[in-house]
């Protein structure tokens, strides 16, 4: 039985190991995890959700849904677990991010053709080899990809929501609802925290106001977004306050944005919205939807609690940012996520410039299959 090395496992890399190991293939899968932290992981669980639990819409006229029907079809076992997991989320696949993790890493574990080996990969390895080291590589393994690749990294900075006690969300105020209806619950998929004019303007000028964990010299461009390289942050994932810097509206037509949404108490449309998607399946935790920040901790508590509804909100995981680093695949890989000069050394995953956990998933189906 051939050996194939998978460096990393999480979404990429598990879904590698299990594509090849149903191959027949005997599957090597290096986690460095709890051994060595990466700074953003909470566990040692393969597959784990360190952003969002969302993996994007299920509507067949966006691409994560047309890419999730296409991994149905290809037996993608990440996605049958995700939906075996799946927590009310509107129109997404929202998932219970410990009991998806929990579930991956009890079938990876038990696949008698996979071997998990808890260290950390500081060479390229010569054998067979997919590399799904993810965004929080570790500076050794970085380095060896850099002495491959002969280049530095492209990178960028990624930014968490919090996530919240459901129980200390003031239903009086909040309301649950789904954007456009569209939700499995009568009632709504999510919780919904309506602001006025005045609550808005109160909150925005707090949130600009608020203390931030301060930035080195060479992250001083983030708030400008990525562009090749040349800036360092994704605009899809921008914090909350560099959306605020860039005027007084911004959150209104962006995370914030009332749109297909009224409060029951007015029967009218809020003025903002802050919406709360559940975060486990017990429905007790709930996160802040495209709220990212990098305020300092005792920042975030005052002023997310200026949030109407959220006056007494206790915390289970405060926001925070890291830096995710990719290769430039355009010219490093193949079609095929194979080194452009190595047959049998292939890319996958977020480390790939890939954006999404669906997206992550699929190369890593491509690439162990």
């Amino acid at each position: 039985m051939k050996t194939i090395k998978i460096i990393g496992g999480g979404l990429a890399g598990s879904e590698a190991a299990w594509q090849a190991a149903q191959a027949d293939f005997h599957v090597q899968v290096y986690e460095m995890r709890p051994k060595h932290e990466t700074g953003a992981h909470q566990s040692g669980d393969l597959a784990e959700l360190i952003c969002s639990n969302s993996l994007g819409s299920n509507l067949p006229d966006r691409a994560s849904g047309l890419l999730k029907n296409e991994l149905r079809r290809m037996g993608s076992m990440l996605l049958a677990i995700a939906e075996e997991n799946a927590v009310p989320a509107g129109g997404a696949l929202g998932v219970d991010r410990e009991t998806f993790a929990q579930k991956v890493t009890a079938k990876i574990e038990n696949h008698p053709n996979i071997e998990i080996i808890r260290e950390e990969v500081t060479e390229i390895p010569a054998e067979p080899s997919i590399i799904a080291s993810g965004p929080l590589t570790s500076p050794k393994f970085s380095q060896a990809i850099a002495k491959l690749t002969g280049e530095e990294h492209l990178y960028f900075f990624d930014a968490i929501a919090p996530i919240v006690h459901a129980e200390s969300i003031n239903m009086d105020i909040a309301f649950r609802a789904s954007r456009y209806d569209r939700g499995e619950k009568d009632e709504g998929d999510y919780i919904n925290c309506p602001f006025n004019k005045e609550e808005y303007d109160r909150f925005l000028h707090a949130l600009l106001e608020a203390e931030r964990i301060k930035l080195h010299s060479f992250e001083l461009e983030i708030e400008k977004g990525v562009k090749a390289g040349a800036h360092r942050y994704f605009e899809g994932c921008l914090p909350a306050e560099i959306i605020a810097e860039r005027g007084e509206k911004s959150l209104a037509f962006g995370p914030l944005r009332p749109v297909g949404l009224h409060d029951p108490r007015t029967g009218k449309r809020p003025y903002a919205v802050l919406q709360l998607r559940q975060d486990n399946i017990a429905g007790d935790l709930y996160n802040l939807v495209g709220f990212q920040t990098n305020l300092k901790f005792p920042e975030q508590k005052r002023v997310f609690r200026l949030i109407p509804g959220l006056e007494n909100v206790e915390f289970a995981r405060y926001g925070q940012m890291h830096r995710n680093t990719f290769i430039a695949s355009p010219h490093l890989l193949r079609p095929t996520l194979q080194f452009h000069n190595r047959d049998n050394l292939l890319f996958a995953g977020q480390i790939t410039g890939v954006e999404g956990y669906i997206g992550n998933i699929a190369t890593g189906l491509l690439a162990g299959q």
